[in-house]
């Protein structure tokens, strides 16, 4: 009771599990540090900061008078086709229908987070939702307010980053009803190989959990000729059809450097992509006709993805050779990071004595883990996100070298 008399509002019990965002924790491990004058480097959030593509900005203004309108949840038409066009160009598959495998949403986050609400049934015997660890945590967060408990799948680097699949009993795949998969990896670059998926789908079928596939670092990638295998790709080659119980998350905002627009697509399973569209029919998440448009636009270009990607190229060329002489920072398969194992096994002071020594921000492994199997993946590595400019970069890389010395 307040002490006005009034009653207080009561606030879901489920929200005093989550935990502080990595960020967070980040900015309170370097509160009071004074760094020097030398101009600041941020690498520790994965915002791209390329230029939006003209294509997109002038779809976007073209159809502004699109605001005056109430857009449809399940989007334009226009918006679905590019889409699937795009998964059938970027994955070699044979067919995509728009109508019945394909929804556009405001960004992987929130669909992320979404799906976990739409299809966690927490009436069952002790829900669980896996995700790979570390990883996003949005995925931790989906998976505690729709009131199941969290289940990590280690990825160490003994395993080379593979998902460690039999660390989970059979009693517990019994109860998980939902698994995250990230491939490319956030933060490890890690893309899955045929033979995993298989394993997952192997799983899948005996346990019924669907798979929430997030990938969207899909077009970020070092090999022209090779990029990496998507799920939908995957069920292909193995000769699933329907894409039973798989739902793939694809971004804009890494693939045409356009964070802002908060545009993305979900396809796969017909059933699942029904019920989503339901649930989000009831959560209010249309996207904007005007961005639809500018969607379509990125869609359907790939002249400014390939030109995207061989500005990472050129970045990840410039900075490793520097950073192998004091951290062990490989080239990821796919993805901006840089998932480095840090001097002297602390990845807290490390990166809070580079940020107090060089002004250069990076991510502690640790927070984007959880301790799974009496340990905690991240801890003792460092996420470098190489989303600034080539200059700024390598000033970044020069500064570190400089400070491990």
């Amino acid at each position: 009771m307040h002490p006005t008399g009034l009653r207080l509002g009561s606030v879901n019990p489920l929200q005093s599990h989550l935990q502080p965002y990595p960020f967070e924790r980040l900015r309170a491990l370097v509160a009071g540090i004074v760094p020097p004058a030398s101009a600041p480097i941020q690498l520790s959030i994965g915002e791209p900061r390329h230029p939006t593509p003209s294509l997109i900005r002038d779809a976007l203004v073209a159809h502004l008078d699109g605001l005056s309108v109430y857009p449809m949840t399940a989007g334009l038409d226009a918006l679905r086709d590019a889409v699937a066009a795009w998964f059938q160009r970027r994955y070699r598959l044979p067919h995509l229908d728009a109508q019945t495998e394909v929804l556009p949403v405001n960004g992987t986050r929130e669909a992320l987070f979404a799906i976990a609400q739409s299809v966690v049934d927490s009436s069952r015997r002790s829900p669980m939702v896996a995700s790979p660890n570390p990883f996003y945590q949005i995925y931790e967060g989906a998976a505690v307010l729709a009131g199941a408990e969290p289940i990590f799948l280690n990825q160490t680097t003994a395993a080379g980053f593979a998902l460690d699949l039999d660390s989970i009993s059979h009693e517990q795949w019994s109860r998980v009803q939902l698994l995250y998969i990230c491939s490319p990896g956030n933060p490890t670059g890690r893309v899955l190989t045929l033979d995993e998926w298989r394993a997952v789908f192997e799983l899948s079928d005996r346990h019924g959990f669907v798979i929430a596939s997030d990938e969207c670092y899909s077009d970020i990638y070092n090999d022209e000729v090779h990029p990496p295998i998507g799920g939908l790709e995957a069920c292909q080659s193995l000769g699933r059809s329907g894409f039973r119980n798989l739902m793939v998350f694809v971004s804009l905002s890494k693939r045409s450097n356009a964070p802002g627009l908060r545009s993305g697509a979900v396809a796969g399973d017909a059933n699942l992509i029904r019920q989503f569209l339901l649930y989000r029919t009831y959560h209010g998440c249309a996207m904007s006709i005007a961005v639809q448009h500018a969607s379509v636009a990125a869609w359907s270009d790939e002249a400014h993805v390939a030109e995207n990607r061989a500005r990472y190229r050129e970045k990840f060329a410039a900075v490793v050779p520097m950073l192998t002489s004091v951290l062990h920072a490989p080239k990821p398969d796919a993805g901006f990071y840089l998932w480095a194992c840090v001097p002297g096994g602390d990845d807290e002071i490390f990166a809070r004595e580079l940020f107090a020594a060089t002004h250069v921000t990076v991510l502690p492994g640790q927070y984007l883990g959880r301790v799974a199997h009496g340990v905690n993946p991240g801890r003792g590595y460092v996420r470098i996100a190489l989303v600034p400019e080539l200059n700024d970069c390598v000033e970044a890389a020069r500064r570190i070298v400089e400070f491990c010395r």
